[in-house]
């Protein structure tokens, strides 16, 4: 099972990649996060006043893809992971993954340092070795976008060094995520409303 999975606006404004079957998975074991990643998905538009407004510890885009996740049951989760070894107790602390629900975690990568992916993908395997986790979704930006950033005057803050779909996938075909199917989104130019 491929990306058919998703309706055809989704898969014509998103670029789309996926790893060990994670679009079957979600089709066949959870069909319901499937639909909400669908409906959420489906009525994004990338504002043209959310990449002109700078800084801040999250962006809009973040909030308004968490916040309509969170309308459906996805929240933030800390996992209390520890390795037992003889008996004594090791702390083996994960990050908080930015929404979960029934075994499917997301992580919003829009503006951070391209190192944040490397973060997420330690995290998606272990989890999943752990049995936490059964898919890792990332939803980032497609590199077309910077042309956009670039006309809005905003390219350098959008720069080399952040988040965007080339800096992610060397990562996972370079086995990153290790075993943990991997479903990664692109946000592509044609999401993109300059009148908003």
């Amino acid at each position: 099972m491929t990306i058919d999975v998703f309706p055809q606006f989704i898969r014509q404004n998103y670029e789309i990649h996926q790893w060990r079957h994670a679009c079957a998975i979600l089709a066949k074991d959870f069909p319901d996060e499937l639909n909400d990643l669908v409906d959420v998905l489906s009525r994004f538009r990338l504002k043209k006043s959310w990449i002109e407004r700078g800084g801040g510890n999250k962006s809009p885009i973040s909030t308004w893809i968490d916040s309509e996740l969170a309308t459906k049951g996805w929240t933030p989760k800390n996992f209390d992971t520890r390795i037992l070894v003889d008996g004594a107790s090791l702390d083996s602390p994960t990050h908080e993954i930015d929404c979960f629900k029934n075994r499917i975690a997301l992580e919003i990568e829009w503006n951070n340092k391209d190192p944040f992916y490397d973060r997420d993908l330690n995290n998606f395997r272990l989890l999943f070795d752990l049995r936490v986790i059964s898919v890792g979704v990332i939803i980032t930006r497609s590199d077309e976008l910077q042309g956009i950033f670039n006309e809005l005057d905003r390219g350098r803050s959008y720069g080399n060094s952040t988040t965007h779909m080339s800096k992610l996938l060397p990562r996972i075909q370079g086995g990153g995520g290790a075993g943990c199917p991997l479903l990664v989104f692109g946000i592509t130019r044609l999401l993109y409303d300059a009148n908003s």
